[in-house]
């Protein structure tokens, strides 16, 4: 080796030296970080002095916790107070409420809000009677509602509140209207009065009338008329309940006098409360309240909201669907255009100003009034669809669709977002006009920002299907032809959402996108979007998402009409998973089988999916054994008796294989279980079928009318008529009905093979499966699965069904490996016909008919 250059050393060894005064000082920082880990240990003293003795009962323990303990275990005690209350009511009100009444009187903020939090739920769950809680609760409640602590009286207030709900009228009287005339005067602190109006809000729904008009109204105007702002507000709030509770008459000639001077107040805030709750109470007033006082105040406030602080205007935007809804036909056509006007107007609150400065060099308060700004375009957004009903639909074009533009396009994702929301609504109450935001929804679809595209897609087959059959013209075709964007735009859509990392909007999209076969037609989904499924099935490699895509194809494929699209997607869903060299390929090709089930019917499922499934039981990978276990219950209950008894005896010989030759343990226990559910199912009989081959076992031919006859009469298809015989294939391919000896020798056999002692007496042999005897117990075990007796079939009955009609790319009969142990066992069509596959019952009641 030669040594290093001069450079070169100088240049490792100050690396070494950096290195090593680096890991000094990470040294020394973690030495610092430890430090309050060890002032923060709790010295020997400090732990004499929490440890309480573990004899005390629970009541005696919060009990010395409350007396001697410290803050933190005293707080411990009362968030567990609603326990001890369920545990020992008496105890606790007696011995632990008292020391919890003096430990209040000087307890910090946690504990309060802890105290307030138990107490409510000691109400809730009902622990004591209301009668008990008010004369061991009430009076705690009350004490601490003037807390100096904002948080803390709120707290409180709550818990109030919810005891008014359930309290007596005369408890209510006494122990809170009576002192509540005193609370409620100027001479009291901001803090009472404000509690006050809260109270009497509350109180106004529990007391007739006749008693609120004596006894509550006069300190509700006295509260509207406070000398602070901030009272003023809070009562005018509560005015609301108190109009619910009093009645039409008095709400007019009491209420509405206060709101209308309320709305004159200097103070902002007090009129937006006065404005809120006129819009709220709307319908409470006549129509001309409505016209000759509400309208005008209304009117005001809009003109002057602009010059007024912009919290006023987010409100006010916020309540125009409702204001519109209550005055909806008081308008004359100038209040009319001039209200669509100012709606305009905040639609578009803040676009005017140029914004060509960097974010950072803006001031902080234009920051902070573009921020409202946007909150009032947002508001505006959600109230477009009200807005269409105020200027009808008819006139969508003219009025809003600009408007509607403006929000679709605007800079702010919240803005947009809101109008995706709102976009099936409007296009409900467009209808035959949905055609005028085709361009709308093509933008939303290709917007930047997945939020946007997550809001619209939730109603994404909706909102096609209108476009679809919505407009000017009925036939679809036209309408489709006139949105030439969509595909591309839905593509772009999905692409863009596979790419980022919010995978739960892309499996919504991929499952909304199940509505499309109903939207356009097949070979442009073939084209544009199979192809795309399979990718994702592929390499995706998220599950939920693999699934959706896996379930939409089954769909599209549902809907394709191509024989030679749908040979092409089974070719490749048979060759690119279920014999893929991916395992994970294979586990999707079980969920596709799954689907396919669910989506088409037995036949095809039998057809096409049925073989390529079972052969997974040879597969290398325990897990896709494992799920095929899973699956085979399902994958039975497409099979019909008859005709595919061929398919029977295949899925019997693969469990058979199972229960001799499995050797992960976690498999062969599923296989267990599943071969005992296996047995447990009942058969689809084919009585057509069966009656077919009864006449041809006899030698006579089938009749129409006598097969249809035999169809009419055979009430459930799960029995068989009783005249039936059950033969076994002779030597010449003719059937012979076989002894009665025979047949309960056979069926008792067959019906003890799962019984559940002699089943689970033979788990011990199944792994070894070593004579050709065990093997053949087993043998007749699984051939139980199907509980059917089997009628004998020509030679070539065990072919796969429309041999004929499977296209070239696949096998018209797959051949699955043998799984027979020795000659006992060998499939042989001829020597198979007596397996006992028909259901149990039917067989018993066959077998008395027969000769």
């Amino acid at each position: 080796m030669h040594p290093p250059p001069p450079a070169a050393a100088a240049a490792a060894m100050d690396f070494g030296q950096n290195s090593l005064f680096g890991y000094m000082e990470d040294l020394q920082e973690l030495t610092i970080i430890e430090r309050p880990v060890r002032r923060s240990l709790k010295t020997p003293e400090e732990i004499e002095r929490l440890t309480v003795d573990e004899d005390l009962s629970d009541i005696e323990r919060a009990v010395y916790l409350l007396s001697a303990g410290q803050d933190v275990q005293g707080t411990s005690v009362i968030a567990n107070l609603p326990f001890l209350m369920r545990q020992n009511p008496a105890e606790t009100l007696r011995r632990v409420l008292p020391k919890v009444r003096e430990v209040l009187h000087v307890a910090g903020v946690e504990m309060q809000l802890t105290a307030a939090v138990s107490f409510l739920t000691i109400l809730q769950e009902e622990s004591v009677s209301v009668h008990t809680y008010a004369h061991s609760f009430l009076q705690v409640i009350l004490l601490h509602l003037e807390h100096r602590d904002t948080g803390v009286s709120n707290a409180w207030l709550e818990t109030l509140l919810s005891v008014i709900e359930v309290l007596p009228k005369e408890t209510l009287r006494h122990e809170i209207l009576n002192p509540l005339v005193s609370k409620a005067q100027l001479s009291q602190t901001v803090q009472s009065r404000l509690v006050s109006c809260k109270i009497l809000g509350k109180l106004t729904n529990k007391f007739d009338a006749h008693t609120i008009k004596r006894e509550i109204l006069p300190l509700v105007k006295s509260l509207c008329q406070d000398v602070e702002y901030e009272v003023r507000s809070c009562m005018c709030r509560q005015l609301e309940n108190i109009a619910q509770g009093i009645g039409t008459e008095l709400t007019k000639s009491v209420v509405l006098p206060e709101l209308i001077e309320l709305s004159r107040d200097e103070g902002s805030s007090v009129r937006l409360a006065a404005f809120e709750t006129l819009v709220n109470l709307l319908d409470v007033f006549d129509t001309d309240d409505r016209s000759q006082t509400i309208l005008p105040l209304v009117k005001s406030f809009c003109e002057k909201s602009f010059k007024a602080d912009e919290s006023i205007l987010i409100s006010l935007s916020f309540h125009l669907g409702k204001l519109c809804h209550g005055l909806y036909g008081i308008f004359t056509p100038d209040q009319h255009l001039r209200f669509l006007e100012f709606y305009k107007k905040l639609c578009t609150l803040g676009l005017q100003q140029e914004n060509g400065h960097n974010e950072n060099q803006i001031p902080p308060q234009i920051l902070e009034q573009e921020k409202k700004y946007i909150s009032v375009r947002k508001n505006c957004a959600y109230n477009f669809p009200a807005m269409i009903v105020f200027v009808d639909p008819k006139n969508f074009h003219l009025e809003l669709y600009s408007t509607f533009f403006c929000l679709c396009h605007d800079p702010e994702v919240p803005v947009r977002y809101t109008i995706a929301i709102c976009f099936y609504e409007v296009s409900k109450l467009l209808n035959s006009g949905v055609y005028l935001i085709h361009k709308e929804l093509i933008t939303l679809l290709q917007d930047e920002s997945l939020e946007v595209l997550d809001a619209l897609i939730d109603h994404l087959p909706e909102i096609l299907e209108l476009m679809s059959t919505g407009g000017e013209s009925s036939v679809q075709e036209n309408k489709l032809s006139s949105l030439p964007d969509l595909i591309p735009a839905l593509t772009a859509a999905e692409q863009r959402a596979a790419a980022s990392l919010k995978w739960r909007t892309h499996e919504k999209l991929l499952q909304k996108y199940a509505c499309l076969p109903h939207i356009i037609s097949s070979d442009q989904i073939y084209y544009r979007f199979l192809q795309r499924m399979f990718t994702i099935m592929m390499t995706n490699n998220v599950l939920p998402v693999q699934k959706a895509a896996s379930r939409t194809l089954c769909i599209f494929l549902r809907y394709n009409r191509k024989q030679e699209q749908r040979h092409e997607v089974i070719q490749k869903l048979i060759e690119q998973l279920g014999q893929g060299k991916s395992y994970w390929n294979r586990l999707r090709f079980l969920d596709t089988c799954e689907f396919i089930i669910e989506i088409f019917s037995k036949s095809f499922f039998c057809k096409y999916f049925f073989l390529p499934a079972i052969e997974l039981t040879h597969d290398p990978v325990a897990n896709v054994r494992m799920k095929l276990c899973y699956l085979l219950p399902k994958v039975k209950s497409t099979l019909k008796i008859p005709a595919d008894k061929h398919l029977l005896q295949q899925l019997e010989m693969c469990v058979r294989k199972l229960l001799c030759q499995e050797k992960d343990k976690d498999v062969l226990a599923i296989v267990k279980r599943t071969v005992l559910e296996l047995d447990r199912m009942e058969m689809s009989m084919d009585a057509e079928q069966l009656e077919k081959e009864k006449q041809q076992n006899d030698g006579r031919p089938v009749s129409d009318k006598t097969f249809e006859k035999k169809r009419r009469d055979t009430k459930t298809p799960t029995t068989l008529p009783k005249s039936i015989p059950i033969a076994v294939p002779g030597p010449s391919g003719t059937s012979t009905p076989s002894t009665s000896k025979e047949i309960k020798k056979s069926k008792l056999i067959r019906s003890q093979s799962f019984n559940n002692q002699a089943f689970h007496a033979k788990y011990g042999n199944l792994d070894k499966c070593a004579s050709k005897s065990s093997t053949a117990g087993y043998t007749s075990s699984v051939s139980g699965l199907g509980k059917t007796s089997v009628i004998s079939l020509p030679d070539d009955s065990f072919r796969t069904r429309n041999a004929s009609s499977t296209p070239t790319s696949f096998p018209s009969n797959p051949s699955l490996p043998s799984t027979s142990r020795g000659t006992g066992n060998s499939v042989d069509p001829k020597s198979s016909g007596s397996k006992d596959t028909q259901p149990r019952k039917a067989t018993l009641k066959s077998r008395k008919s027969n000769p």
